[in-house]
């Protein structure tokens, strides 16, 4: 039996998710990015047991058929940009779709009318996260950012950027830096 849970990439959660497993004694085979392989089936009661025990950290156990494929388009997504040292070679949208085995066209349709807004926007925001992130540590320039994560150029870059945040990104870099003088200066 497959069941489906929201959460985060995270060594922390899947470690939580395996000990409320053992502690209601359910086998598992896999424990993975939002999904728990059982190897028996489980009664509706384990269920909510199961339910209950991992809302208490945070955790949702997902039910709805859609409400899953939208966080396995976001679990890819987020992997795919946020945990692996390369971008796919392919477009997103062939790599999304190979992922989970749907028609790409079904994916975005259910994806925009369920979170109103589109994947393209969803890979857009989560770049620009990963972008932040990157120029928190400081390792890369702009140019390698941008090549890192397939911008065309530091412009195209800079300008998703501040669409998203409002700032350009030097000017948020020196933001960043401003506010980590004032927490070193307390």
């Amino acid at each position: 039996m497959l069941l489906y849970i929201k959460y985060m990439v995270s060594l922390r959660c899947k470690m939580v998710v395996k000990e409320e497993l053992r502690k209601l004694g359910l086998n598992y085979v896999n424990v993975d990015l939002g999904s728990i392989e059982i190897l028996e089936d489980i009664t509706n009661f384990q269920k909510e047991q199961l339910r209950e025990s991992l809302m208490k950290y945070g955790l949702q156990l997902l039910d709805d058929n859609r409400k899953i494929i939208i966080e396995k388009i976001k679990s890819v997504i987020i992997e795919m940009i946020h945990y692996s040292d390369e971008l796919p070679k392919v477009n997103y949208s062939d790599h999304i779709s190979e992922k989970l085995g749907y028609d790409y066209t079904y994916l975005a349709n259910m994806f925009s009318e369920v979170k109103g807004i589109t994947i393209q926007q969803y890979i857009i925001m989560n770049k620009i996260e990963r972008v932040k992130e990157l120029m928190f540590y400081d390792e890369l320039n702009m140019t390698e950012i941008s090549y890192l994560l397939h911008y065309s150029s530091v412009s195209h870059l800079s300008y998703q950027f501040k669409k998203i945040t409002g700032l350009t990104p030097s000017y948020y870099k020196k933001l960043k830096k401003k506010r980590l003088k004032n927490l070193e200066d307390l």
